[in-house]
Protein backbone atom coordinates (compact mmCIF):
# COMPACT_ATOMS: atom_id res chain seq x y z
CA UNK A 1 0.00 0.00 0.00
CA UNK A 2 1.33 3.64 -0.97
CA UNK A 3 1.22 6.55 1.56
CA UNK A 4 -1.31 7.83 -1.16
CA UNK A 5 -3.62 5.08 -0.60
CA UNK A 6 -3.21 5.60 3.53
CA UNK A 7 -4.15 9.31 3.33
CA UNK A 8 -7.16 8.66 0.59
CA UNK A 9 -8.59 6.17 2.60
CA UNK A 10 -7.45 7.90 6.16
CA UNK A 11 -10.62 8.99 7.72
CA UNK A 12 -9.62 12.98 8.08
CA UNK A 13 -11.88 14.48 11.53
CA UNK A 14 -14.28 16.47 9.41
CA UNK A 15 -15.41 12.98 7.86
CA UNK A 16 -15.52 11.01 11.28
CA UNK A 17 -18.44 10.29 12.44
CA UNK A 18 -19.74 11.48 16.27
CA UNK A 19 -19.04 8.31 18.04
CA UNK A 20 -15.22 8.42 16.44
CA UNK A 21 -14.57 12.11 17.23
CA UNK A 22 -15.37 10.83 21.05
CA UNK A 23 -13.39 7.52 20.73
CA UNK A 24 -10.55 9.88 19.58
CA UNK A 25 -10.52 12.61 22.06
CA UNK A 26 -11.06 9.79 24.66
CA UNK A 27 -7.99 8.36 23.05
CA UNK A 28 -5.93 11.47 23.58
CA UNK A 29 -6.90 11.85 26.85
CA UNK A 30 -6.05 8.81 28.08
CA UNK A 31 -2.83 9.09 26.31
CA UNK A 32 -1.37 11.99 27.53
CA UNK A 33 -1.87 10.50 31.30
CA UNK A 34 -0.54 7.52 30.38
CA UNK A 35 2.50 8.30 28.36
CA UNK A 36 4.79 9.34 31.72
CA UNK A 37 3.94 6.27 33.46
CA UNK A 38 5.62 4.45 30.44
CA UNK A 39 8.25 6.64 29.78
CA UNK A 40 8.94 6.31 33.33
CA UNK A 41 8.90 2.48 33.60
CA UNK A 42 10.68 1.74 30.43
CA UNK A 43 14.06 4.17 31.86
CA UNK A 44 13.41 2.24 34.89
CA UNK A 45 14.12 -0.75 33.97
CA UNK A 46 16.79 0.52 31.62
CA UNK A 47 20.52 -0.68 32.49
CA UNK A 48 21.93 1.96 31.01
CA UNK A 49 20.80 5.54 29.56
CA UNK A 50 18.84 5.46 26.92
CA UNK A 51 18.08 8.26 24.13
CA UNK A 52 14.37 9.14 22.54
CA UNK A 53 14.27 6.90 19.83
CA UNK A 54 15.88 3.77 21.74
CA UNK A 55 12.54 4.48 24.12
CA UNK A 56 10.35 4.36 21.25
CA UNK A 57 11.94 0.96 20.01
CA UNK A 58 11.48 -0.52 23.31
CA UNK A 59 7.90 0.52 23.09
CA UNK A 60 7.37 -1.07 19.76
CA UNK A 61 8.63 -4.67 20.69
CA UNK A 62 7.32 -8.03 19.82
CA UNK A 63 5.86 -8.10 23.76
CA UNK A 64 4.14 -4.72 23.47
CA UNK A 65 0.84 -4.07 21.87
CA UNK A 66 1.19 -1.19 19.94
CA UNK A 67 1.77 1.91 21.43
CA UNK A 68 -1.52 4.38 21.87
CA UNK A 69 0.73 7.61 21.15
CA UNK A 70 3.21 8.35 18.29
CA UNK A 71 6.79 8.47 18.78
CA UNK A 72 6.95 12.09 18.49
CA UNK A 73 4.61 12.84 21.34
CA UNK A 74 7.41 10.76 23.35
CA UNK A 75 9.92 14.17 23.39
CA UNK A 76 8.25 16.46 24.98
CA UNK A 77 7.18 14.48 27.58
CA UNK A 78 10.71 13.14 27.91
CA UNK A 79 11.67 17.40 28.45
CA UNK A 80 8.94 17.81 30.73
CA UNK A 81 9.54 15.14 33.33
CA UNK A 82 13.60 16.07 32.95
CA UNK A 83 12.91 19.38 33.79
CA UNK A 84 10.66 18.50 36.88
CA UNK A 85 13.61 16.34 38.14
CA UNK A 86 12.43 12.74 37.42
CA UNK A 87 14.98 12.14 34.89
CA UNK A 88 18.17 13.58 34.38
CA UNK A 89 19.60 14.37 30.56
CA UNK A 90 23.04 14.36 28.57
CA UNK A 91 23.63 15.50 25.36
CA UNK A 92 26.45 12.85 23.60
CA UNK A 93 27.88 14.11 19.95
CA UNK A 94 26.86 11.18 17.37
CA UNK A 95 29.09 10.39 14.41
CA UNK A 96 25.73 9.30 12.18
CA UNK A 97 23.48 12.27 12.46
CA UNK A 98 22.98 15.31 15.29
CA UNK A 99 23.40 15.17 19.65
CA UNK A 100 21.33 12.35 20.98
CA UNK A 101 20.05 13.59 24.51
CA UNK A 102 20.30 10.42 26.73
CA UNK A 103 17.63 10.04 29.30
CA UNK A 104 18.31 8.56 33.11
CA UNK A 105 15.70 8.07 35.91
CA UNK A 106 16.39 9.86 38.99
CA UNK A 107 15.79 8.64 42.59
CA UNK A 108 12.47 11.08 42.55
CA UNK A 109 10.92 9.68 39.32
CA UNK A 110 11.21 6.06 40.83
CA UNK A 111 9.58 7.89 44.08
CA UNK A 112 6.93 9.33 41.63
CA UNK A 113 6.93 5.88 39.79
CA UNK A 114 5.86 4.24 42.75
CA UNK A 115 3.11 6.16 43.37
CA UNK A 116 1.90 6.43 39.88
CA UNK A 117 2.11 2.44 39.74
CA UNK A 118 -0.25 2.46 42.74
CA UNK A 119 -2.39 4.73 41.66
CA UNK A 120 -2.65 3.17 38.21
CA UNK A 121 -3.31 -0.48 39.70
CA UNK A 122 -5.77 1.06 42.21
CA UNK A 123 -7.66 3.26 39.15
CA UNK A 124 -6.97 0.04 36.26
CA UNK A 125 -9.10 -2.63 38.99
CA UNK A 126 -11.85 0.20 39.31
CA UNK A 127 -12.11 0.32 35.98
CA UNK A 128 -11.40 -3.06 34.94
CA UNK A 129 -14.44 -3.96 37.51
CA UNK A 130 -17.19 -1.16 36.44
CA UNK A 131 -16.34 -1.64 32.65
CA UNK A 132 -16.39 -5.63 33.03
CA UNK A 133 -19.81 -5.19 34.67
CA UNK A 134 -21.22 -3.01 32.71
CA UNK A 135 -20.17 -5.73 29.55
CA UNK A 136 -22.04 -8.30 31.04
CA UNK A 137 -25.21 -7.19 31.91
CA UNK A 138 -25.38 -5.98 28.62
CA UNK A 139 -24.85 -8.77 27.31
CA UNK A 140 -27.72 -10.50 29.56
CA UNK A 141 -30.26 -7.86 28.30
CA UNK A 142 -32.53 -9.75 25.08
CA UNK A 143 -32.37 -8.16 22.24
Amino acid sequence: MSRDDDETTATSPGDETPAEAQARKFQRELSAGLTSLVLLSVLADADTDLYGYEIARKLTSEEAPTAPFKQGALYPVLRNMSGAGLLSSRVVPSYSGPPRRYYRITPLGREVLTAWRDTWLGTRAFVDTIVQHSTSAAQEMPS
